[in-house]
Formats: structure tokens, sequence, C-alpha cells
């Protein structure tokens, strides 16, 4: 398997990662790395886009809208769900602002819940930080992890 070695360190990291996940230094890429991210300035993205929502188990989604992945869309399939930098995380966010095991997210009848279980720099919803109380997320939600600003999303047919 490749790697990207460490400027700093030598440590052979994941092709993709931003930071040596040994001495936290940001890895030189190359250009061919870096892509251009989509203007997401309309939320009824998801519910306009049949190709986003046909096949899915959930109807939900989350589309980061700012952060170096602008564009990238995670569609929420599981009835679990966490968000984080550790690269076992369903929505994997490779930045050191972000926490190893950022938030939770749990499905129920009444849709998907967020949980944040003590990640270090916090989880915002919607411009306020959240505890560890489970909050019910809503279409058109925001939320801020680090540097990411992602939307949470639900097609016309809900959850």
């Amino acid at each position: 398997m490749s790697s990207i070695p460490c400027s700093n360190c030598s440590h052979g990291n994941d092709i993709g990662a931003r930071f040596c996940s040994s001495c936290g230094v940001e890895l030189q890429r190359s250009n061919e790395d870096r892509t251009e991210g989509l203007d997401l300035t309309d939320k009824e993205i998801f519910e306009t886009d049949p190709e986003m929502t046909s096949g899915l188990k959930n109807g939900a989604a989350l589309i980061v809208a700012a952060g170096h992945r602008a564009g990238s869309r995670f569609i929420l399939e599981q009835d679990f769900v966490t968000v984080g930098r550790h690269p076992e995380s369903d929505v994997f966010l490779d930045d050191i602002t972000v926490s190893r095991k950022h938030i939770e997210l749990h499905l129920s009848p009444m849709g998907y819940s967020i949980t944040d279980p003590g990640s270090l720099n916090g989880t915002y919803l919607n411009g306020e930080r959240i505890g560890e109380d489970s909050i019910l997320l809503t279409n058109g939600d925001e939320l801020q992890i680090g540097k990411f600003k992602l939307l949470f999303l639900v097609s016309k047919s809900g959850i």
C-alpha cells in the first residue's frame, strides 16, 4: 500500500491525509491531490437532485459546505454514524481541529439526533455549541466541526 512520507518525521501516512498522524505536521501534496470545492449556496440541493435520493435507506445526507473537502457528500445509510478524524469514522474529516471521535449520529423513528461525546473543540449546531445531550436534527441544520461546516439535509420523502 502506498503512503505519503512526512517531511518532518518520515512517518508513512495514508494517501489523501493532510496532516501527519504521528507528529501533526501538514503534509506536502502534489497539485493533482488538490480539488476545487462545489458552491453549495442552495440548501435545497438534496431535495432537487434525484440522483442523491434514489436508493437511500434513510433519506439523509451530510454535505460539506466549508472546509478543504467542500462539496463532499456523505449519505447516511446506517442507524449509527460516527464523524471524526479517526480513519475508521463513517464520515472521516482529516484536520487537526477535528477530534478523533467528534460526533455521533443516531437514527430513531423521529429522525437523526446528534451527540458530542466530549470533543476538544466542541460542536456547533446552527451557531450554538451543543453539550453531551442528544439533539434532534432537522432539514437544513448547519453543523460546525472544527474548520468544517456541514449541512444536514433530508429528502422530501423523509427518513
